[in-house]
């Protein structure tokens, strides 16, 4: 292993101590700074990285035990090793050395052969450790990087099986699958200009909102396929569809699934407290619901149905704008109207 290019610093208030160590040193061509205090020691340990620290306990001003103390305190620098330098084998004062962090101790005066073999073992131990840290930060970034790919592809095909699945449903009614992409997009506008959602919002709506209708799965098909006026009791099977949409859904955790429940469930309340199926008023109502009913409605008043024609633009808005506090949310109507051309646009896809 190469440790040329490693530095050291020695700490020693005696001069001569710290040039036979250095002489020593040399040999093996380390990169050697020096300090003659403690103090000294912790400026140049502040400013540069060393690889290893030989430093003498017995200093005036700042001993040993406590430049170590302060190094340890140090996030960016307590992990160097520390060799402490001691004039004679004192079992105390070895003992305190370990107990603060220190690695070894080398006994004075120097033996060649004795200090070279000590500096070398722990600066491998040191470049092994960093290496070992590194290869396991790149294992952990793999992994997470892998994660997010593996739960990225995961949320792709939930949302590719909910168009499909939206899409098999729109096949069972005179809707098209192109009614579904429309209302999400509007959706996720919505939500974009409306203040108190984030983006996550709007990427929750825009994948949630497809659901809204899932559950006229369960309706019969003489009544969903009924091309006239519906009886009022064939109107209020029609109604169970919301019900029955937020059952479909409640089983996941998953929030996608839980706002598609919501929505599902909410999405005939109206703002005034008239709709289905349990007469939420105002802020009852789930801002999502409240989003996608006026997005479904619209994008229904301007597209042909089995037992309706499109209608204008202009007499859609004029609509949606008649209904503002009662059907829909004001706040959103008046999002609606301000960026018309906008939704506009959707509509014409």
């Amino acid at each position: 292993m190469d440790l040329q290019d490693m530095k050291i610093l020695i700490v020693d208030d005696v001069s001569e101590n710290i040039q036979v160590a250095m002489n020593i040193l040399k040999e093996e061509h380390y990169l050697l700074s020096f300090a003659s205090d403690g103090f000294e020691a912790l400026e140049l340990i502040k400013h540069e990285t060393f690889d290893l620290i030989l430093l003498d306990i017995m200093m005036p001003k700042l001993d040993g035990f406590e430049v170590c103390r302060q190094l340890k305190l140090m996030e960016e620098h307590k992990d160097i090793p520390i060799i402490f330098l001691t004039a004679k084998s004192d079992i105390d004062s070895i003992s305190k050395g370990f107990k603060l962090g220190g690695v070894d101790y080398i006994v004075k005066p120097f033996h060649a052969e004795e200090i070279l073999c000590r500096v070398r073992n722990h600066l491998e131990l040191y470049k092994a450790k960093n290496l070992l840290k590194q290869n396991n930060l790149k294992l952990t970034l793999k992994a997470g990087f892998q994660h997010e790919r593996l739960t990225n592809e995961l949320e792709e095909n939930q949302r590719e099986m909910i168009y499909i699945l939206m899409e098999m449903m729109e096949l069972t009614s005179d809707e098209t699958g192109q009614h579904i992409k429309r209302v999400a997009e509007s959706c996720r506008l919505l939500a974009h200009y409306t203040d108190s959602l984030t983006e996550e919002d709007e990427i929750i709506l825009f994948h949630a909102s497809p659901m809204h209708d899932i559950g006229k799965i369960a309706i019969p098909k003489e009544i969903l396929h009924k091309p006239g006026k519906l009886t009022e009791s064939e109107f209020d099977v029609m109604k169970t569809h919301a019900e029955r949409g937020k059952d479909f859904l409640k089983q996941s955790h998953r929030r996608l699934f839980k706002s598609a429940g919501i929505i599902a469930y909410e999405h005939h309340e109206k703002w005034d407290g008239s709709g289905y199926p349990r007469g939420l008023k105002g802020n009852e109502i789930h801002i999502y619901g409240r989003i996608v009913a006026l997005a479904d409605v619209f994008d229904a008043l301007t597209h042909k149905r089995k037992y309706k024609n499109s209608w204008t633009i202009d007499e859609a808005v004029a609509y949606i704008q008649a209904q503002s506090g009662s059907h829909f949310d004001p706040a959103l109507v008046n999002i609606f109207i301000e960026h018309l051309d906008e939704f506009v646009a959707i509509g014409t896809n």
